[in-house]
Protein backbone atom coordinates (compact mmCIF):
# COMPACT_ATOMS: atom_id res chain seq x y z
CA UNK A 1 0.00 0.00 0.00
CA UNK A 2 1.26 3.34 -0.89
CA UNK A 3 2.64 6.15 1.51
CA UNK A 4 0.58 9.04 1.32
CA UNK A 5 2.42 11.89 2.89
CA UNK A 6 5.21 12.67 0.30
CA UNK A 7 9.16 12.20 0.82
CA UNK A 8 10.88 15.65 0.38
CA UNK A 9 13.43 16.23 -1.79
CA UNK A 10 16.14 19.19 -1.56
CA UNK A 11 17.71 19.89 -4.99
CA UNK A 12 21.52 21.70 -4.66
CA UNK A 13 22.06 23.02 -7.93
CA UNK A 14 20.16 23.68 -10.90
CA UNK A 15 22.63 23.27 -13.57
CA UNK A 16 22.78 20.76 -16.68
CA UNK A 17 22.34 18.37 -14.60
CA UNK A 18 20.43 19.17 -11.81
CA UNK A 19 18.14 21.03 -14.30
CA UNK A 20 17.26 17.27 -15.69
CA UNK A 21 16.61 15.86 -12.30
CA UNK A 22 14.02 18.08 -11.40
CA UNK A 23 12.38 17.45 -14.35
CA UNK A 24 12.08 14.09 -14.41
CA UNK A 25 11.14 14.22 -10.94
CA UNK A 26 8.25 16.31 -12.31
CA UNK A 27 7.19 14.69 -15.82
CA UNK A 28 7.67 11.00 -13.67
CA UNK A 29 6.50 11.72 -10.69
CA UNK A 30 3.91 8.70 -10.44
CA UNK A 31 6.10 6.35 -11.99
CA UNK A 32 8.72 6.92 -9.04
CA UNK A 33 6.33 7.41 -6.52
CA UNK A 34 4.79 3.60 -7.54
CA UNK A 35 8.46 2.33 -7.52
CA UNK A 36 9.36 4.27 -4.19
CA UNK A 37 6.33 3.19 -2.52
CA UNK A 38 5.20 7.37 -1.69
CA UNK A 39 5.25 10.25 -3.43
CA UNK A 40 8.69 12.44 -3.83
CA UNK A 41 7.99 15.96 -3.72
CA UNK A 42 10.78 18.61 -4.94
CA UNK A 43 11.19 20.93 -1.96
CA UNK A 44 13.31 23.86 -2.43
CA UNK A 45 16.24 24.37 -5.35
CA UNK A 46 19.00 26.06 -4.21
CA UNK A 47 20.97 28.36 -6.57
CA UNK A 48 23.43 30.74 -6.85
CA UNK A 49 21.30 33.09 -9.73
CA UNK A 50 17.93 33.43 -8.38
CA UNK A 51 16.62 35.63 -11.34
CA UNK A 52 17.54 32.99 -14.32
CA UNK A 53 14.68 31.29 -15.48
CA UNK A 54 13.95 27.80 -14.82
CA UNK A 55 11.49 26.32 -16.87
CA UNK A 56 8.98 23.89 -14.83
CA UNK A 57 10.32 24.59 -11.73
CA UNK A 58 7.82 27.17 -9.70
CA UNK A 59 9.62 30.27 -8.44
CA UNK A 60 8.76 29.39 -4.82
CA UNK A 61 11.05 26.72 -4.38
CA UNK A 62 14.09 28.94 -5.60
CA UNK A 63 16.53 30.21 -3.17
CA UNK A 64 20.00 31.85 -2.55
CA UNK A 65 20.35 30.24 0.63
CA UNK A 66 21.45 26.46 0.80
CA UNK A 67 22.10 26.51 4.28
CA UNK A 68 18.75 26.90 5.36
CA UNK A 69 17.36 25.06 2.98
CA UNK A 70 19.31 21.86 4.19
CA UNK A 71 18.76 22.82 7.93
CA UNK A 72 14.92 22.90 7.55
CA UNK A 73 14.29 19.32 9.65
CA UNK A 74 11.68 18.28 6.87
CA UNK A 75 13.97 16.95 3.90
CA UNK A 76 14.00 13.55 3.85
CA UNK A 77 16.72 13.50 1.16
CA UNK A 78 19.46 16.06 -0.25
CA UNK A 79 20.49 15.56 -3.81
CA UNK A 80 24.24 17.71 -4.24
CA UNK A 81 24.63 18.13 -8.18
CA UNK A 82 26.77 21.95 -7.17
CA UNK A 83 30.33 19.55 -7.45
CA UNK A 84 33.65 21.59 -5.80
CA UNK A 85 35.19 21.16 -2.13
CA UNK A 86 32.84 23.90 -0.73
CA UNK A 87 30.10 24.83 0.03
CA UNK A 88 29.02 21.35 -0.73
CA UNK A 89 31.35 19.87 2.20
CA UNK A 90 29.59 21.51 4.73
CA UNK A 91 26.11 21.46 3.34
CA UNK A 92 26.20 17.57 2.93
CA UNK A 93 27.10 17.04 6.52
CA UNK A 94 24.59 20.00 7.61
CA UNK A 95 21.99 17.70 5.91
CA UNK A 96 22.89 14.22 7.84
CA UNK A 97 22.74 16.38 11.07
CA UNK A 98 19.28 17.41 10.42
CA UNK A 99 17.84 14.20 9.46
CA UNK A 100 18.38 13.43 5.57
CA UNK A 101 19.63 11.59 3.50
CA UNK A 102 22.39 12.43 0.63
CA UNK A 103 22.83 11.66 -2.94
CA UNK A 104 25.65 13.38 -4.40
CA UNK A 105 27.42 13.44 -8.22
CA UNK A 106 30.58 15.13 -6.51
CA UNK A 107 33.70 13.20 -7.38
CA UNK A 108 36.30 15.65 -6.51
CA UNK A 109 34.72 15.82 -2.67
CA UNK A 110 34.38 11.66 -2.51
CA UNK A 111 37.29 11.52 -3.71
CA UNK A 112 39.00 13.63 -1.39
CA UNK A 113 36.93 13.45 1.59
CA UNK A 114 34.87 10.15 1.43
CA UNK A 115 35.84 8.86 4.20
CA UNK A 116 34.83 11.70 6.56
CA UNK A 117 31.82 11.72 4.33
CA UNK A 118 30.92 8.22 5.01
CA UNK A 119 31.37 8.57 9.25
CA UNK A 120 29.12 11.33 9.13
CA UNK A 121 26.65 9.07 7.50
CA UNK A 122 26.89 6.69 9.16
CA UNK A 123 27.15 8.77 12.91
CA UNK A 124 23.72 10.23 11.88
CA UNK A 125 22.06 6.68 10.74
CA UNK A 126 22.07 8.16 6.96
CA UNK A 127 22.66 6.97 3.61
CA UNK A 128 24.89 8.55 1.15
CA UNK A 129 24.94 7.58 -2.45
CA UNK A 130 26.84 8.67 -5.09
CA UNK A 131 26.32 6.15 -8.16
CA UNK A 132 26.23 9.29 -10.86
CA UNK A 133 30.05 10.76 -9.46
CA UNK A 134 31.49 7.82 -11.38
CA UNK A 135 31.15 7.48 -15.46
CA UNK A 136 27.58 9.16 -15.10
CA UNK A 137 24.49 6.84 -16.45
CA UNK A 138 26.66 3.54 -16.42
CA UNK A 139 25.39 1.56 -13.11
CA UNK A 140 28.62 0.40 -11.49
CA UNK A 141 29.60 2.16 -8.45
CA UNK A 142 26.29 -0.35 -7.02
CA UNK A 143 27.31 -2.98 -8.78
CA UNK A 144 31.00 -2.88 -7.06
CA UNK A 145 29.82 -2.49 -3.83
CA UNK A 146 26.56 -4.52 -3.70
CA UNK A 147 26.53 -7.27 -6.67
CA UNK A 148 30.19 -8.09 -6.30
CA UNK A 149 30.56 -7.87 -2.36
CA UNK A 150 31.10 -11.47 -2.17
CA UNK A 151 33.76 -11.30 -4.66
CA UNK A 152 37.21 -10.50 -4.93
CA UNK A 153 37.93 -7.61 -7.33
CA UNK A 154 41.83 -7.87 -8.75
CA UNK A 155 41.44 -4.76 -11.25
CA UNK A 156 39.39 -2.05 -12.31
CA UNK A 157 40.57 -0.71 -15.88
CA UNK A 158 38.54 1.72 -17.76
CA UNK A 159 38.02 4.87 -19.45
CA UNK A 160 36.22 7.13 -17.33
CA UNK A 161 36.03 10.76 -19.03
CA UNK A 162 34.33 11.16 -21.95
CA UNK A 163 35.79 14.66 -22.92
CA UNK A 164 39.59 12.64 -23.36
CA UNK A 165 37.90 9.56 -25.42
CA UNK A 166 36.64 11.87 -27.90
CA UNK A 167 39.61 13.66 -28.77
CA UNK A 168 42.47 10.56 -28.80
CA UNK A 169 39.36 8.82 -30.73
CA UNK A 170 39.26 11.99 -33.28
CA UNK A 171 43.34 12.12 -33.26
CA UNK A 172 43.28 7.90 -34.06
CA UNK A 173 40.53 8.20 -36.68
CA UNK A 174 41.49 11.24 -38.63
CA UNK A 175 45.16 11.44 -37.75
CA UNK A 176 44.47 15.22 -36.29
CA UNK A 177 47.03 16.67 -33.72
CA UNK A 178 45.88 17.25 -29.93
CA UNK A 179 44.73 20.91 -30.50
CA UNK A 180 43.03 20.27 -33.65
CA UNK A 181 41.14 17.69 -31.82
CA UNK A 182 40.40 19.80 -29.06
CA UNK A 183 39.29 22.61 -30.85
CA UNK A 184 36.61 20.18 -32.12
CA UNK A 185 35.60 19.34 -29.03
CA UNK A 186 35.00 22.59 -27.45
CA UNK A 187 33.03 23.16 -30.98
CA UNK A 188 30.79 20.41 -29.89
CA UNK A 189 30.26 21.12 -26.28
CA UNK A 190 32.42 17.89 -25.49
CA UNK A 191 35.18 19.90 -23.77
CA UNK A 192 35.00 22.70 -21.49
CA UNK A 193 36.35 25.94 -21.86
CA UNK A 194 39.41 25.85 -19.50
CA UNK A 195 39.45 22.05 -20.73
CA UNK A 196 42.64 21.43 -17.77
CA UNK A 197 40.21 19.08 -15.20
CA UNK A 198 39.94 16.45 -18.11
CA UNK A 199 43.00 16.24 -20.16
CA UNK A 200 45.44 16.73 -17.51
CA UNK A 201 43.85 13.66 -15.55
CA UNK A 202 42.58 15.15 -12.44
CA UNK A 203 38.77 14.56 -13.16
CA UNK A 204 39.88 10.66 -13.88
CA UNK A 205 42.12 10.58 -10.92
CA UNK A 206 39.39 11.56 -8.75
CA UNK A 207 36.95 8.23 -10.22
CA UNK A 208 39.90 6.70 -10.08
CA UNK A 209 39.81 6.73 -6.61
CA UNK A 210 36.69 6.15 -5.42
CA UNK A 211 36.52 2.85 -7.42
CA UNK A 212 39.56 2.07 -5.97
CA UNK A 213 37.76 2.84 -2.72
CA UNK A 214 34.99 0.58 -3.33
CA UNK A 215 36.62 -2.09 -5.05
CA UNK A 216 39.85 -3.30 -2.48
CA UNK A 217 37.99 -1.69 0.62
CA UNK A 218 40.78 0.73 1.68
CA UNK A 219 40.42 3.71 1.74
CA UNK A 220 42.11 5.42 -1.34
CA UNK A 221 42.58 9.29 -1.76
CA UNK A 222 42.78 11.68 -4.65
CA UNK A 223 46.79 12.51 -3.46
CA UNK A 224 47.13 8.59 -3.90
CA UNK A 225 46.22 8.46 -7.40
CA UNK A 226 49.14 8.91 -9.63
CA UNK A 227 47.87 10.89 -12.49
CA UNK A 228 49.60 12.32 -15.74
CA UNK A 229 47.63 13.93 -18.85
CA UNK A 230 47.31 13.16 -21.77
CA UNK A 231 48.51 16.76 -23.87
CA UNK A 232 51.57 15.58 -24.94
CA UNK A 233 50.20 13.01 -26.92
CA UNK A 234 50.99 12.94 -30.66
CA UNK A 235 49.69 11.51 -34.06
CA UNK A 236 53.32 10.11 -34.51
CA UNK A 237 52.45 8.23 -31.33
CA UNK A 238 49.18 7.09 -32.85
CA UNK A 239 50.97 6.03 -35.64
CA UNK A 240 53.52 4.15 -33.45
CA UNK A 241 50.28 2.44 -31.68
CA UNK A 242 49.14 1.37 -34.97
CA UNK A 243 51.78 -0.21 -36.12
CA UNK A 244 51.59 -2.26 -33.04
CA UNK A 245 47.99 -3.18 -33.43
CA UNK A 246 47.00 -0.60 -30.79
CA UNK A 247 45.63 2.48 -29.57
CA UNK A 248 45.77 5.21 -27.26
CA UNK A 249 43.24 5.51 -24.70
CA UNK A 250 43.40 8.03 -21.22
CA UNK A 251 42.94 4.87 -18.77
CA UNK A 252 42.13 5.11 -14.83
CA UNK A 253 43.77 1.86 -13.92
CA UNK A 254 43.27 0.38 -9.80
CA UNK A 255 44.71 -3.15 -9.63
CA UNK A 256 45.60 -5.52 -6.57
CA UNK A 257 49.17 -6.89 -5.82
CA UNK A 258 49.96 -9.99 -7.01
CA UNK A 259 50.20 -10.50 -2.98
CA UNK A 260 47.56 -9.14 -2.47
CA UNK A 261 49.02 -6.88 0.56
CA UNK A 262 48.69 -3.79 -1.76
CA UNK A 263 46.85 -1.80 -4.58
CA UNK A 264 48.09 0.92 -6.63
CA UNK A 265 45.69 3.40 -8.85
CA UNK A 266 46.93 5.78 -11.68
CA UNK A 267 45.84 7.56 -14.78
CA UNK A 268 47.36 8.23 -17.82
CA UNK A 269 47.22 7.75 -21.50
CA UNK A 270 48.17 3.90 -22.98
CA UNK A 271 48.10 1.52 -25.75
CA UNK A 272 46.37 -0.67 -26.13
CA UNK A 273 45.67 -3.26 -28.24
CA UNK A 274 42.88 -3.08 -30.74
CA UNK A 275 41.91 -6.95 -30.10
CA UNK A 276 40.67 -5.27 -26.23
CA UNK A 277 37.06 -4.14 -25.68
CA UNK A 278 38.30 -0.65 -24.40
CA UNK A 279 39.71 -0.29 -28.03
CA UNK A 280 36.26 -0.15 -29.40
CA UNK A 281 35.09 2.52 -27.19
CA UNK A 282 34.56 5.86 -29.47
CA UNK A 283 33.88 9.27 -28.64
CA UNK A 284 32.46 10.55 -25.31
CA UNK A 285 31.50 6.95 -24.12
CA UNK A 286 32.99 5.53 -20.80
CA UNK A 287 34.00 1.88 -20.48
CA UNK A 288 34.87 0.36 -17.50
CA UNK A 289 36.49 -3.38 -17.09
CA UNK A 290 36.71 -5.42 -13.82
CA UNK A 291 38.69 -8.34 -13.23
CA UNK A 292 37.54 -10.45 -10.24
CA UNK A 293 38.08 -13.93 -8.81
CA UNK A 294 34.45 -16.06 -9.18
CA UNK A 295 32.60 -13.39 -11.92
CA UNK A 296 35.85 -13.04 -14.12
CA UNK A 297 36.05 -10.11 -17.24
CA UNK A 298 33.01 -8.18 -16.71
CA UNK A 299 32.56 -4.65 -19.19
CA UNK A 300 30.29 -1.54 -18.41
CA UNK A 301 29.39 0.70 -21.17
CA UNK A 302 27.73 3.75 -21.95
CA UNK A 303 27.37 7.43 -21.92
CA UNK A 304 29.99 8.61 -18.88
CA UNK A 305 28.35 12.57 -19.01
CA UNK A 306 25.61 14.83 -19.74
CA UNK A 307 22.40 16.26 -18.09
CA UNK A 308 20.38 13.18 -18.67
CA UNK A 309 22.67 10.17 -18.44
CA UNK A 310 23.84 11.79 -15.00
CA UNK A 311 20.69 12.51 -13.86
CA UNK A 312 19.08 9.20 -14.51
CA UNK A 313 22.32 7.83 -12.09
CA UNK A 314 21.08 10.49 -9.43
CA UNK A 315 17.26 9.09 -9.82
CA UNK A 316 18.39 5.77 -9.43
CA UNK A 317 20.11 6.72 -5.99
CA UNK A 318 16.87 8.87 -4.94
CA UNK A 319 14.56 5.90 -5.30
CA UNK A 320 16.81 3.74 -3.52
CA UNK A 321 17.28 6.17 -0.61
CA UNK A 322 13.55 6.73 -0.35
CA UNK A 323 13.02 3.04 -0.23
CA UNK A 324 15.21 3.02 2.45
CA UNK A 325 13.74 5.72 4.20
CA UNK A 326 10.36 4.26 4.07
CA UNK A 327 11.65 1.19 5.46
CA UNK A 328 13.66 2.21 8.49
CA UNK A 329 17.22 1.58 7.03
CA UNK A 330 20.38 2.14 5.07
CA UNK A 331 22.44 1.08 2.05
CA UNK A 332 26.21 -0.45 2.63
CA UNK A 333 28.06 2.46 4.04
CA UNK A 334 31.81 2.41 3.73
CA UNK A 335 33.31 -0.51 3.36
CA UNK A 336 37.63 -0.24 4.35
CA UNK A 337 38.17 -3.16 6.50
CA UNK A 338 40.78 -4.64 4.10
CA UNK A 339 43.26 -1.48 5.04
CA UNK A 340 45.62 -2.24 2.59
CA UNK A 341 48.98 -0.16 1.43
CA UNK A 342 48.41 1.76 -1.34
CA UNK A 343 51.61 1.29 -3.10
CA UNK A 344 53.76 4.52 -5.52
CA UNK A 345 54.04 4.42 -9.12
CA UNK A 346 57.46 3.16 -8.73
CA UNK A 347 56.29 -0.04 -8.21
CA UNK A 348 53.58 -0.61 -10.61
CA UNK A 349 55.30 -3.15 -13.45
CA UNK A 350 53.84 -2.42 -17.00
CA UNK A 351 55.19 -2.92 -20.33
CA UNK A 352 56.51 0.13 -22.21
CA UNK A 353 56.91 1.91 -25.76
CA UNK A 354 59.72 4.05 -25.91
CA UNK A 355 60.84 6.25 -29.01
CA UNK A 356 64.27 7.79 -29.01
CA UNK A 357 65.84 10.43 -31.45
CA UNK A 358 69.30 8.87 -31.98
CA UNK A 359 72.74 8.72 -34.14
CA UNK A 360 72.55 6.78 -37.40
CA UNK A 361 75.90 5.35 -37.20
CA UNK A 362 76.71 1.81 -35.78
CA UNK A 363 76.92 0.28 -32.30
CA UNK A 364 74.15 2.57 -31.27
CA UNK A 365 71.82 -0.39 -30.91
CA UNK A 366 74.08 -1.90 -28.79
CA UNK A 367 74.76 0.91 -26.44
CA UNK A 368 71.15 1.40 -25.82
CA UNK A 369 70.53 -2.31 -25.28
CA UNK A 370 73.45 -2.08 -22.94
CA UNK A 371 71.35 0.41 -20.76
CA UNK A 372 68.46 -1.50 -20.64
CA UNK A 373 69.94 -4.78 -19.47
CA UNK A 374 72.50 -3.18 -16.84
CA UNK A 375 68.91 -1.59 -15.70
CA UNK A 376 66.97 -5.29 -15.81
CA UNK A 377 64.65 -4.06 -18.37
CA UNK A 378 64.22 -6.66 -21.25
CA UNK A 379 63.71 -5.91 -24.58
CA UNK A 380 60.99 -7.17 -26.34
CA UNK A 381 60.81 -5.67 -29.72
CA UNK A 382 63.11 -2.70 -31.67
CA UNK A 383 62.63 -0.92 -34.42
CA UNK A 384 65.26 1.40 -36.28
CA UNK A 385 64.66 4.46 -38.78
CA UNK A 386 67.44 6.93 -40.11
CA UNK A 387 69.61 8.55 -42.65
CA UNK A 388 71.94 11.52 -43.25
CA UNK A 389 72.78 10.91 -39.99
CA UNK A 390 70.07 11.18 -37.56
CA UNK A 391 67.46 7.80 -36.57
CA UNK A 392 64.38 6.96 -34.48
CA UNK A 393 64.79 4.16 -32.13
CA UNK A 394 61.66 2.42 -30.87
CA UNK A 395 61.45 -0.30 -28.67
CA UNK A 396 58.75 -1.79 -26.38
CA UNK A 397 60.17 -3.48 -23.43
CA UNK A 398 58.68 -7.17 -21.17
CA UNK A 399 56.98 -5.59 -18.02
CA UNK A 400 59.28 -3.79 -15.75
CA UNK A 401 58.40 -1.54 -13.00
CA UNK A 402 57.95 2.19 -12.94
CA UNK A 403 61.14 2.65 -11.22
CA UNK A 404 63.15 0.56 -13.34
CA UNK A 405 62.25 2.56 -16.69
CA UNK A 406 62.78 5.73 -14.96
CA UNK A 407 66.32 4.43 -14.29
CA UNK A 408 66.80 3.28 -17.75
CA UNK A 409 65.78 6.53 -19.36
CA UNK A 410 67.61 8.95 -17.23
CA UNK A 411 70.63 6.63 -18.16
CA UNK A 412 69.55 6.81 -22.26
CA UNK A 413 69.77 10.49 -21.65
CA UNK A 414 73.64 10.64 -20.56
CA UNK A 415 74.31 8.63 -24.37
CA UNK A 416 76.36 11.13 -26.69
CA UNK A 417 74.60 8.88 -29.39
CA UNK A 418 71.03 9.74 -28.12
CA UNK A 419 69.85 13.21 -29.52
CA UNK A 420 65.93 13.01 -27.14
CA UNK A 421 63.74 11.01 -25.67
CA UNK A 422 60.65 11.52 -28.03
CA UNK A 423 58.00 9.52 -26.18
CA UNK A 424 57.62 7.34 -23.96
CA UNK A 425 53.99 5.58 -22.97
CA UNK A 426 52.45 2.81 -21.09
CA UNK A 427 51.15 -0.40 -23.04
CA UNK A 428 48.46 -2.18 -20.89
CA UNK A 429 45.46 -4.33 -21.55
CA UNK A 430 46.87 -7.54 -22.21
Amino acid sequence: MMRTRPLKVALLGCGVVGSEVARIMTTHADDLAARIGAPVELAGVAVRRPSRVREGIPAELVTTDATALVKRGDIDVVVEVIGGIEPARTLITTAFEHGASVVSANKALLAQDGAALHAAAEEHGKDLYYEAAVAGAIPLIRPLRESLAGDKVNRVLGIVNGTTNFILDKMDSTGAGYQEALDEATALGYAEADPTADVEGFDAAAKAAILAGIAFHTRVRLDDVYREGMTEVTAADFRSAKEMGCTIKLLAICERSKDGASVTARVHPAMIPLTHPLASVRGAYNAVFVESDAAGQLMFYGPGAGGSPTASAVLGDLVAVCRNRLNGATGPGESAYAALTVSPMGEVVTRYHISLDVADKPGVLAQVATVFAEHGVSIDTVRQQGKDGEASLVVVTHRASDAALTGTVEALRKLDTVRGVASIMRVEGE
